[in-house]
């Protein structure tokens, strides 16, 4: 079994360091010790966790599937650490405190005028935003890196708290000039000949796109070309590579613009949620608390509506 007992930051930060750099000397240097001393400690460290950290049988300093934790664990404490920092400034400079608000990508479009709208409420507090893909979100959630998450829908595994914010839409899109663009009450037999456009793996708007295919289709298989980011998959539908399934608070200017067209076909849109999340097992920071019922509060006015 492990014991933890004797391990300390300057064992993880070691580990950490060594690891990036590559080597016992590089790490030293980096942190204004001698080689010796990052070898004793990687010692220590190693005796605690009573595993090898390293895969000595390769070049360079690889670390095994027990020392990724490792590594893994001192990166949480160190943004942890990070975190506090920031919060212990702004209290000492008279602030009210920060909050880091989470957004997954696609929520990107609507996170900053939610955060401005805050912070024009609350001067006092610092609100900082992070947006990621959904497994990086996951992963911030997973190590508490962020205050609250703007998110679709939430994983699982964790013990969450999850609020409904409002409605999500998710609609069919194409260019102006594609042959359905002014059809009405489409039929689904008219998509089997098309492109599809999708997001990465593990995407929420990637999976609610595929149960669509799979209800219209019956399993049938579609011709999908996967994009990485909502960006692409805009620019790639009016360029007329295909139509996608896609958030419509992430295309709303293109559509009212013109520059793209929503399809008409039974089953769409398809309304999701947005949610607001944060750990139920951790006591949110005064901060975190303003913002959470600041934004519970003006939700009906805060979601945009097509």
């Amino acid at each position: 079994m492990p014991d933890f007992r004797s391990l300390t930051l300057k064992h993880l930060r070691a580990l950490a360091c060594t690891v990036q750099t590559g080597s016992v000397t590089a790490a030293a240097r980096e942190l204004s010790v001698t080689p010796p001393a990052i070898t004793t400690q990687l010692k220590i460290l190693e005796k605690s966790v009573g595993a090898a950290l390293f895969d000595r049988s390769r070049d360079g300093f690889v670390p095994t599937e027990v020392g990724q934790v490792m590594v893994d664990a001192a990166d949480d404490i160190e943004r942890l650490l990070a975190r506090t920092r920031s919060r212990i400034d702004d209290l000492r400079s008279g602030a009210a405190g920060s909050v880091l608000l989470g957004a997954v990508s696609t929520a990107k479009y609507i996170a900053p005028q939610i955060a401005a709208t805050f912070q024009a409420a609350h001067p006092a507090i610092r609100v900082r935003l992070a947006v990621g893909n959904r497994r990086e979100i996951i992963r911030w959630l997973e190590s508490s890196e962020v205050d609250v998450m703007i998110m679709g829908q939430p994983p699982d595994h964790l013990p969450l708290t999850a609020i409904a914010l409002g409605d999500h839409p998710h609609v069919l899109i194409a260019p102006p000039g594609h042959r359905l663009a002014d059809a009405a009450d489409i039929d689904v037999g008219e998509l089997f000949a098309e492109r599809f456009l999708a997001r990465e793996n593990g995407s929420g708007t990637r999976r609610l796109m595929e149960r669509f295919l799979e209800r219209i289709g019956g399993g049938r298989p579609f011709d999908v070309v996967e994009m990485g980011t909502n960006e692409t998959i805009k620019q790639a539908v009016l360029a007329g590579l295909g139509l996608s399934i896609i958030s419509a608070h992430t295309c709303m200017a293109e559509i009212e613009d013109g520059k793209l067209a929503t399809l008409d076909v039974a089953g769409l849109p398809v309304i999701r949620q947005w949610f607001l999340v944060h750990r139920s097992d951790r006591l949110p920071s005064r901060a975190a608390e303003i913002l959470i019922r600041f934004l519970l509060d003006r939700r009906a006015a805060l979601m945009p509506r097509l």
